[in-house]
């Protein structure tokens, strides 16, 4: 590579967005010049959310630049950052490409996304198109992704990384473990978007607090990433604080609680989820874990990729205490893999080397469509909360009637959403759901348990139709998360 210091520039967006993209940077050679920006996006973390994503990498309490779209332009017209990484959401990417000129001489664009990326869903890729690395995090993954790109018709460049914050050392020497008299906590790491109804998500509270009120003596933390007020990744409908607090003979010990994960992990007796990424981050604390399967196991749940763990189970066996034993040939297939398998980072040193020299090939855009157009003016104001997603060389007499009209689009869709969830919770995303499940089907190198009718898209109906977990579960002491999984990696 030629002389000169590698310059980064990570653009991120969301809390979850900010921790993935600092940890993902703290991965780059000390050598490089490396600087983490914040959107000034409709989801702007709080500054304790801001805090808490930022807790455990190299950059803890800092205060990051806030830029709006036309900042983003202006610094990379002036610091010609060698290196682009987008850590946000599709449509704050697909804004962001935008000011990015399409020159040889651009910045090689990295991106992915903060956490389980299966089942694999057609507008995630369809945002990311211009991306000359997508990051994603298992091998199953990169078979999945490639596969779905293939499908669509984008570009494959999906590249193999750990998920950067599983490596953190471990500080679970404190735990108590039944010698004292009280216990480290039972942690249940809540989700926007699943279990999806109001029911789902109430039973799955009285499960909470039925296991809070047999075992006084140890809290039971639900552990949320907003709190109110606060804004995520993605809308959460039904705010698991409110249900808590709305608890009829709410038991003392069941609390809501915010902070960086890691830090309730370090103290954690059990660990509890449907499908977040922080199940991940449990086993590789070595916290006895379990994903429940009561809300069924499929696109809708995003627990696809849990199937053949050995980590699901029902809500019998979280009120008994048992807890599942990762399997060590899932792990080396998801999330665990040798971190000689990477090749993210050697694929970027690649295309820094190649811009320098030769310069790069042309990034994938969107046709010249007038739908696409009418597309890219959305997502700049979807994405950006400021004004500023307008170009500099707009009248103000067009840039304001470009905004009028997204904010008009704006307004339907959510519209347009709350009558969809009104009428039929089920018809939402109903086409990327079916493409999800053909996607995972047909991968190349899925186990042939994943059949039509495992995978198809699960309903969204209410407790009612909960079904008792398939997956079996350790009787009595389970060997350690760590040790499983660690084991191959």
């Amino acid at each position: 590579m030629s002389s000169g210091t590698v310059r980064v520039l990570v653009l991120a967006d969301t809390d979850s967005y900010v921790k993935w993209g600092a940890a993902l940077a703290d991965h780059f050679p000390r050598a490089w010049d490396v600087e983490l920006v914040l959107a000034r996006s409709t989801a702007m973390p709080s500054s304790a959310q801001l805090a808490d994503a930022l807790a455990g990498t190299s950059q803890p309490g800092r205060d990051l630049p806030v830029v709006g779209l036309q900042d983003l332009r202006r610094r990379l017209e002036t610091d010609t950052p060698d290196v682009l990484v987008l850590a946000a959401r599709g449509w704050t990417v697909q804004a962001a490409v935008s000011v990015v000129e399409n020159v040889p001489t651009r910045p090689v664009i990295v991106t992915g996304l903060p956490g389980v990326g299966v089942p694999v869903l057609p507008y995630g890729l369809g945002f990311r198109r211009a991306a000359d690395v997508f990051v994603v995090h298992s091998h199953r993954e990169v078979r999945e992704f490639g596969h779905a790109a293939e499908q669509l018709d984008l570009p494959n460049h999906f590249a193999l990384a750990r998920l950067p914050y599983l490596d953190r050392p471990s500080r679970r020497g404190s735990i108590s473990r039944g010698g004292g008299d009280r216990e480290g906590p039972l942690v249940f790491a809540s989700q926007a978007l699943v279990p999806a109804t109001h029911a789902e998500r109430v039973h799955l509270v009285e499960q909470l607090a039925a296991v809070a009120r047999a075992g006084p003596h140890r809290e039971v933390v639900v552990k949320v990433r907003a709190r109110a007020g606060e804004t995520q990744t993605h809308h959460e409908q039904f705010p698991f604080e409110a249900i808590v607090e709305s608890l009829p003979h709410r038991p003392p010990n069941l609390v809501v609680r915010s902070g960086p994960m890691h830090e309730y992990l370090a103290e954690a007796s059990g660990f509890v989820t449907v499908s977040s990424t922080a199940l991940l981050e449990a086993v590789a604390a070595g916290v006895p874990a379990l994903a429940l399967d009561d809300f069924g196991v499929g696109v809708s749940q995003i627990n696809l990729a849990l199937r053949g763990s050995g980590l699901l189970g029902s809500g019998a066996s979280l009120r008994a205490g048992r807890f599942g034993s990762p399997r060590p040939e899932w792990c080396a297939d998801n999330y665990f893999h040798e971190p000689a398998d990477d090749t993210w980072l050697t694929q970027v040193h690649a295309l820094v080397r190649r811009r320098r020299t030769e310069g790069l090939p042309a990034y994938a855009e969107l046709s010249g469509s007038w739908r696409n157009g009418f597309r890219e003016v959305l997502y700049r104001h979807f994405a950006f909360a400021d004004g500023s997603s307008t170009p500099d060389d707009r009248s103000p007499v067009a840039a304001m009637a470009e905004r009028q009209v997204a904010l008009g689009a704006l307004w339907l869709n959510q519209r347009r959403s709350r009558l969809l969830r009104s009428v039929l919770a089920s018809a939402r995303g109903a086409a990327a759901r079916e493409f999800a499940a053909q996607n995972a089907r047909t991968a190349p190198g899925q186990d042939e348990a994943l059949s039509a009718k495992s995978v198809a898209p699960e309903p969204q109906d209410a407790p009612s139709r909960l079904a008792p977990s398939k997956e079996p579960v350790a009787d009595k002491e389970p060997m350690s998360a760590q040790e499983a999984c660690l084991r191959v990696s």
